[in-house]
């Protein structure tokens, strides 16, 4: 019975696909339209964010050595550290010979004492690269470089967040309030490491904002870029490119340098980069893309090298820089794990191959996105997971549990059918035979009444039982007295059984000797039969025979065809009775039975008729097409 319940669902849905589908499509519709408004962004970005953390873990960077000024150099040197103890470092560094060194600290203030000596050190450091501040607002103010250097040696480190806070983005070229074009810090120191490897720094002729080294192109993002909506994209920035190491970065302090505490192997021709790395400096980063113990305490210098490195390794390395599909092809993503979710969610019956079928699919999905990320390609991840997610497994539940109370209702309708049919052909007809009896010229002894009574006892007590196995052996069709035929039978063999069962029992009309019977039984084209409309055709002619036993008075011959012909399959009864002649005494008698017959008839695109036979009697017919597929 379970088993029968589920393929039902499985019948349903696929004839209905459709109907199905448009629920999910328009799921569809609806998470494509969220992510348009940017509904969905700080989802993607914090999935972004994960990703960037489970990668493989890369080896450090020995391009690139950072100089922190920490705690204990603070509480030997004192805060904010002198300028003569900058000179200091800047001259020790000098003599080992790095390739270039990014002074990551604001000094647009003398720190005295030794402010004339640290003027002097800038002034014959040409491989120093310096920051300043020009995108101040109200709350945040424009910071100027450091005195005596020339602005090519001078690079903003103006930084821009996400609507999470959260820094993604290395701004490489902007303009300042006068409208000046000016280039990063990041951008600056890589650029000056890479002429010491020949490497040149031009524009991309096909976009003004992009960068080229070598074969390198450095494009900006676009404010649609990846999953970002509408983001503010002025200038050219990049999506940063972790370095996805525990430690991506030797860190020394600056007693180490100043105490010749490191060697010149680790300096000389390296990146160098200044910054403090003290908590009281208060000089973090707020990122959640690194895989570090506290990603949101990372210093700023950590981050200048993360960029500068990014620059750096993609030139001379081919490490991916973060690129995105057009918008169309992200689009076109999400549509399709939309639609491979409602599949999913029709291809199988059992709710416990949906979930895995689903889950793996979810799993997939990440998986992909997750190789497709270490290859340098931002794809929408939120989005298809939800739309994958929701049509597989929520608007899938929702569907099934519609067509489960929908087939709850149709077997409630289908039981109650089978109950008033088993009454109807049943003790009804014995009722309606008892009352002809009765009614007729016919005397009935009492014994022969009481024999009646106790056969319509019978009939009503059994009622139930034959409504009962009609309803859970569909396969089966039961007669009167609990007789059952077996539905798979070929059709023109179930009703040659309903014919002979109907002329056994005791009809007014339809006994005697005398009584002629033309009968003719044909296989019939049945293929696009359901056993359901086998069972309705054969209850079509035990209603018939019924009437001409009930109705047909003065019956001495009746005939039975049920053949195929002119392509058409046709069952007629016709009698020579008496009983009902007149169009208008037909009309008048349109009862249950002839309702059945009527909605078999358009059940199969056919017709039903019933017309006076000629001279006298009743003709009663029912045709439909012997090869055309007739359902909807």
């Amino acid at each position: 019975m379970v088993r029968q319940f589920h393929q039902k669902i499985y019948q349903q849905r696929q004839n209905k696909i459709w109907h199905i589908a448009l629920p999910g499509l328009i799921a569809i519709t609806f998470i494509v339209l969220l992510r348009l408004f940017g509904t969905l962004q700080f989802l993607e970005l914090t999935a972004f964010d994960a990703l960037m953390r489970s990668r493989p873990q890369e080896p450090r960077d020995d391009k690139i050595l950072i100089v922190g000024i920490n705690e204990e150099d603070i509480k030997t040197y004192n805060y904010p550290i002198p300028d003569r103890q900058l000179a200091l470092l800047l001259q020790t560094l000098k003599s080992y010979q790095p390739a270039v060194v990014g002074l990551d600290i604001f000094r647009d203030l003398p720190q005295e004492p030794g402010h004339q000596e640290f003027v002097e050190v800038l002034k014959t450091t040409k491989n120093l690269i310096a920051v300043d501040k020009i995108l101040g607002d109200k709350s945040d103010q424009t910071v100027n470089p450091p005195p005596a250097l020339p602005i090519s040696q001078v690079g903003f480190s103006d930084s821009i967040l996400d609507i999470d806070g959260k820094q993604r983005r290395n701004i490489l070229l902007t303009s300042n309030s006068q409208g000046e074009a000016r280039l990063g810090f990041t951008l600056k120191v890589a650029e000056s490491y890479l002429k010491t490897q020949k490497i040149e720094l031009n524009n991309v002729p096909e976009n003004p904002n992009g960068f080229l080294f070598a074969n390198t192109k450095i494009l900006p993002l676009t404010p649609n870029f990846g999953s970002y909506i509408k983001t503010n994209a002025n200038g050219s920035q990049i999506l940063i490119n972790f370095r996805s190491a525990q430690k991506p970065f030797l860190i020394v302090s600056l007693s180490d340098i100043l105490l010749g505490r490191i060697s010149a192997s680790k300096i000389k021709g390296k990146i160098i980069l200044i910054g403090m790395t003290s908590p009281s400096a208060k000089d973090y980063a707020n990122t959640a893309a690194i895989n570090s113990e506290n990603p949101a305490l990372n210093y700023g210098v950590e981050m200048q090298a993360h960029m500068v490195s990014q620059i750096v390794s993609a030139v001379l390395e081919q490490r991916p820089l973060i690129q995105s599909w057009q918008e169309i092809w992200e689009y076109l993503w999400i549509v399709f794990w939309g639609i491979l979710g409602i599949i999913l969610g029709r291809k199988f019956s059992s709710s416990i191959f949906i979930l895995i079928s689903v889950i793996s699919s979810l799993i997939l999905l990440i998986i992909i996105s997750y190789i497709l990320l270490i290859f340098g390609w931002w794809v929408p991840v939120v989005s298809a997971c939800l739309i994958l997610g929701f049509n597989g497994l929520i608007l899938t539940a929702f569907s099934r549990y519609h067509e489960t109370l929908k087939l709850q209702i149709r077997d409630r309708e289908v039981a109650i059918e089978k109950m008033f049919d088993a009454i109807h052909s049943h003790p009804l007809q014995t009722l309606s035979q008892i009352l002809r009896e009765v009614q007729s010229d016919i005397s009935l002894t009492p014994q022969q009444f009481t024999s009646k009574l106790m056969q319509l006892n019978d009939e009503l007590r059994g009622v139930r039982e034959i409504a009962r196995k009609a309803l859970l052996e569909s396969n089966n069709f039961y007669l009167r007295a609990g007789q059952k035929i077996d539905l798979q039978h070929p059709l023109h063999e179930l009703l040659y059984e309903v014919y002979l069962n109907v002329l056994e029992r005791e009809h007014l009309y339809l006994q005697g000797n005398k009584l002629t019977k033309i009968v003719k039984f044909e296989s019939m084209n049945e293929q696009h039969l359901s056993e359901q409309h086998k069972e309705n055709l054969c209850r079509f002619l035990e209603e018939a025979l019924c009437n001409v036993g009930k109705h047909a008075r003065g019956t001495t011959q009746i005939q039975v065809i049920c053949v195929q012909e002119q392509g058409e399959n046709k069952i007629l009864v016709a009698d020579n009775g008496s009983g009902i002649d007149t169009m208008s005494n037909l009309s008048s008698n349109s009862g249950f039975g002839t309702k059945q017959a009527q909605n078999l008839a358009k059940q199969l695109r056919g017709k039903f008729q019933r017309f006076p036979n000629s001279p006298k009697g009743l003709v009663c017919q029912l045709t439909w097409a012997a090869k055309k597929s007739w359902f909807h």
